[in-house]
This record gives structure tokens, C-alpha cells and sequence, in this order.
């Protein structure tokens, strides 16, 4: 009887080392399917956070803001507390914003309070709302500043011109910087609220 060794067998035939290696089909088709399902995983709460979002947003009878159609919010640069301030510094986060001028008058003001309520009515989830004031005049009155410690005051913008629902609105932007809803300057505060609570249950962003 002839004892042929292993490799004796693998050096008469070298593709056999490859064969052995080279996976099967179904292996590579269990392996492609694993890689696939992990990556769902990963995107599906941001996916599942922001369809909730947008199907919210298009259901007329639920919100109480005009519905803005989703693009960007204009690039918004000034000054804040004395260094260069741009508005994508507070991606991530939802955004009220607001123009007037410094002196800020009666609507000014009811429109700032508006959006602290409205910030202060989500409660522990306040924290991922900011409020954003764009200073189209002279400087933020220390008043004011006074009663809205959380107001991040921007000078030297040109105020809300290039928005799409006009420069006397409030408006709010979502954490990927996206335009969402406008409203008057003497909302409904909560019915404000209401529309920012929705938003912030149904999306994990921000």
C-alpha cells in the first residue's frame, strides 16, 4: 500500500490549498447578507426618527406653523459676544430664530418671549431647542439680554431677508439646518410648543 503525505498531495496539486480557501457561494451570500443587516441597523433609528419627522411635517391638520418646503436655511453669518458667529455653529440642534433690531420694540419682544415659552415647555428636552436673534440694528438691548440668558444675539446680518415667508416671522430649523415652520411674531405659544414637542419625539436628530 503507498502512503501519499499531505504534502506530497498538496505540492502535486496547488490549486488545492486555493479551493480549500476560496469560500463557497452561499458563505459569501451569508456573509453579504450579515454586512447589510448590520448597516441597517445602524441607519434605522435615523431613518425611522426623520420619515416620522417629514410625515409629521406634511399632515396639515397636526401643525400649527406654516409648513416650509424642506431646503436649507440661508447661510446666516454676524458677530456674537465679540467673535465671528455663523449659524451652521448650532447644527445639530432645533433653532428658533428671530430678527429685530436692538432696541427691540413691542413685537420684538412678544416674539423672543414666545420662543423662550415655547424652548420651556419641553421641559427635560429643552436642551436641544436654542434660540437665535438676529440683530438687524445697533446692539441687543442689555434689557432684553437680561430676561433671555439663553438668546444667542447676532449683529451684523442682514436680518431675515432671503427666507422664504418674509422677514417678520419666527422661524425654525431643524438640526441638519433645514428649513421647517414659520410663524407669526405673536404666536399661539402653545400651540408652538405643541409643534416642537411633536418634532422632538419623533426624531432622534438633534
Amino acid at each position: 500500500m503507498v502512503h501519499v503525505s499531505k504534502t506530497a498531495m498538496s505540492a502535486a496539486d496547488p490549486d488545492s490549498d486555493t479551493r480549500r480557501a476560496a469560500p463557497s457561494p452561499g458563505m459569501t451570500r451569508r456573509n453579504r447578507r450579515t454586512l447589510i443587516l448590520i448597516a441597517l441597523v445602524s441607519i434605522a433609528p435615523v431613518l425611522a426618527s426623520y420619515s416620522a419627522y417629514y410625515l409629521f411635517s406634511r399632515d396639515k391638520r397636526a401643525n400649527y406653523g406654516e409648513l416650509l418646503r424642506t431646503a436649507p436655511a440661508p447661510e446666516l453669518q454676524g458677530m456674537h459676544a465679540g467673535v465671528p458667529f455663523a449659524l451652521a455653529q448650532l447644527r445639530g440642534k432645533w433653532i428658533f430664530v428671530v430678527a429685530a433690531a436692538g432696541a427691540c420694540d413691542a413685537a420684538c419682544e412678544r416674539a423672543l418671549y414666545a420662543t423662550r415659552q415655547a424652548r420651556t415647555i419641553q421641559g427635560r428636552e429643552m436642551e436641544r431647542v436654542t434660540r437665535v436673534w438676529l440683530v438687524t440694528q445697533g446692539t441687543p438691548a442689555p434689557t432684553i439680554l437680561a430676561l433671555h440668558p439663553d438668546l444667542v444675539a447676532v449683529t451684523g446680518t442682514d436680518g431675515l431677508d432671503g427666507f422664504p415667508a418674509g422677514p417678520h416671522r419666527i422661524y425654525l430649523i431643524d438640526p441638519l439646518g433645514n428649513l421647517v415652520l414659520a410663524y407669526p411674531r405673536d404666536p399661539d405659544i402653545k400651540a408652538m410648543a405643541g409643534d416642537v414637542a411633536r418634532l422632538l419625539r419623533a426624531s432622534r436628530i438633534g
